[in-house]
C-alpha cells in the first residue's frame, strides 16, 4: 500500500511541501544504509526537503557527490546508542542526532522525525522537546499488521508501559484518526485486546476502558483474542505497551519462522526445487502480503509533531519506506486532528461532568422535601420556633 498516495488522495488542501529530518546515526546500520535509503527515496522526491542529521564527518563518505537542492546536512555531534539508558542519555546529550531532530520540528524547520535508533530515547526527546498533545496522558506507538483484509492498526507496541483505562480511551481515539486519515479507512472499528471476547473479560483497565468506548462516538466492536487479529475483525485493535510490543514481535518472528521452513522446504532434494518452481508465482504474492518493510514504521501518537520510529534493524529499503511515511503523516497533520478529537472529548466530558453534578444536587433537594420539612433560617427562624 502506497501511504504517500493515500493520504495526498485525502488531504486535498495538504501543505505543497514538507521537511523530514532524518535521525542518520540511529539503526543498527547507521549511518550507511539510513543515509543511502534516505537519499535514494529522496532523489525520487523532490518535493519532499530532506534534512540528514548526524556527525558530518561520518556521513559524508556515503553523500555520492552533491546533493541535490533539496537535501541538505545539520551536524549533530553525538548520538545516543543501544545501550545507554534512554531518558538519561536523552538528557545529558543535548546535541545527540534525535534531539536535533526533534529541536527542528518544535522550530518549525522540519515536520517530521525519522529514526531507527533506540525507541526509548525517541519517545523521550518527543516528550522533552515538542511534549504531549493537550489532554494526552501518555504517547502511543502504532503499528500496521497484516491481514487477510488489508492492515491494521495495533497500539500500543512499546512507547509506554502500565497504561489506564483512560490511557487506552486516549490510544483507541489516535488510532482511529490515524486509520481514517493516512489508512483511507471510512469510520474505522476499535476494539480491545484481551483475554477473551466476552464483555467485562479482561484487566480492570480494559473493563475500564470498554465503558469508556461505549459512552463515546467511535464504533467499538468490543474485544479481540490474539488468535483474532489476522481475522481483521477491526480496524484499530488496542492494548497496554507490552502487550503490544510482544504481539508485534511474536508475529516478526513467526513470519520468519515460516519462510525458513519453506526455504529449507523447497532446497530439499530431489523435489523440493521443483516444487518451488511450480509455486513460486503463489510464493512471490504470499512474501508481498507480509513484506512489513513497506509499512515503513511505527509513528508516535499523542506528541506535538509528526515522530515515526522505525526497525533498528532497518537497512536502505525500508529506510526509504519511512520517509515516505513520515512525510505522509506530515501531510495528513494527524498531531492537529488529534488534538481536535481530544477536546472535544474532553468538552463532552465536562458537559457529562456538570450533567451529574446537576441531577445529583436535583436529587438530594427531591430527597430533603420528601423526607422532612424544610426550617426557614436566620430571625425568621426564631421567630418560627
Amino acid at each position: 500500500m502506497d501511504l504517500a498516495t493515500v493520504a495526498r488522495g485525502l488531504e486535498p488542501d495538504a501543505p505543497a511541501r514538507v521537511t523530514v529530518a532524518v535521525d542518520a546515526m540511529g539503526g543498527d546500520h547507521a549511518p550507511e544504509e539510513v543515509v543511502l535509503g534516505a537519499l535514494d527515496w529522496a532523489r525520487q522526491h523532490p518535493e519532499t526537503d530532506l534534512v540528514l542529521v548526524g556527525d558530518d564527518a561520518r556521513i559524508a563518505p556515503y553523500l555520492g557527490g552533491p546533493l541535490p537542492a533539496h537535501i541538505t546536512i545539520h551536524h549533530a555531534a553525538e548520538s545516543v546508542t543501544m545501550d545507554e539508558h534512554p531518558a538519561a542519555a536523552v538528557r545529558r546529550k543535548r546535541d545527540a542526532s534525535i534531539n536535533v531532530c526533534m529541536r527542528l520540528v518544535r522550530e518549525g524547520r522540519a515536520h517530521a522525525v525519522v529514526t531507527a535508533g533506540h525507541t526509548g530515547a525517541a519517545v523521550a526527546a518527543a516528550i522533552l522537546y515538542l511534549g504531549r498533545l493537550p489532554g494526552v496522558d501518555r504517547p502511543a506507538l502504532a503499528v500496521q499488521l497484516v491481514s487477510s483484509k488489508g492492515p491494521f492498526v495495533l497500539l500500543d507496541i512499546g512507547a509506554t508501559t502500565d497504561s489506564t483505562g483512560h490511557n487506552l480511551f486516549q490510544y483507541a481515539r489516535m488510532g482511529a484518526i490515524y486509520s481514517e486519515r493516512v489508512l483511507g479507512v471510512e469510520r474505522p472499528s476499535v476494539a480491545l485486546l484481551s483475554i477473551g471476547e466476552e464483555a467485562g473479560k479482561g484487566e480492570v483497565r480494559v473493563q475500564d476502558a470498554t465503558e469508556r468506548l461505549r459512552a463515546s462516538d467511535l464504533r467499538f466492536v468490543g474485544n479481540v483474542e490474539g488468535k483474532d487479529l489476522t481475522n481483521h475483525l477491526a480496524d484499530v485493535v488496542v492494548c497496554d505497551a507490552s502487550v503490544g510490543n510482544v504481539t508485534i514481535k511474536f508475529f516478526e518472528g513467526l513470519s520468519s519462522f515460516i519462510f525458513e521452513l519453506l526455504r529449507a522446504e523447497f532446497r530439499r532434494p530431489p523435489w523440493g526445487p521443483l516444487g518451488y518452481a511450480f509455486m513460486r508465482p503463489g510464493i512471490e504474492r504470499i512474501r508481498d502480503t507480509f513484506d512489513y518493510e513497506r509499512l515503513g514504521g511505527a509513528p508516535l501518537l499523542g506528541v506535538k509533531g509528526t515522530v515515526l520510529i522505525t526497525h533498528g534493524r532497518a537497512k536502505r529499503r525500508m529506510i526509504g519506506f519511512a520517509v515516505a511515511v513520515g512525510a505522509a503523516a506530515a501531510r495528513a497533520r494527524i498531531p492537529e486532528r488529534i488534538a481536535a478529537a481530544l477536546a472535544a472529548d474532553a468538552r463532552t466530558e465536562e458537559q457529562v461532568d456538570l450533567a451529574a453534578e446537576a441531577t445529583a444536587e436535583e436529587s438530594d433537594d427531591d430527597g430533603r422535601g420528601a423526607g422532612e420539612v424544610a426550617r426557614p433560617s436566620g430571625a425568621g427562624a426564631a421567630e418560627a420556633s
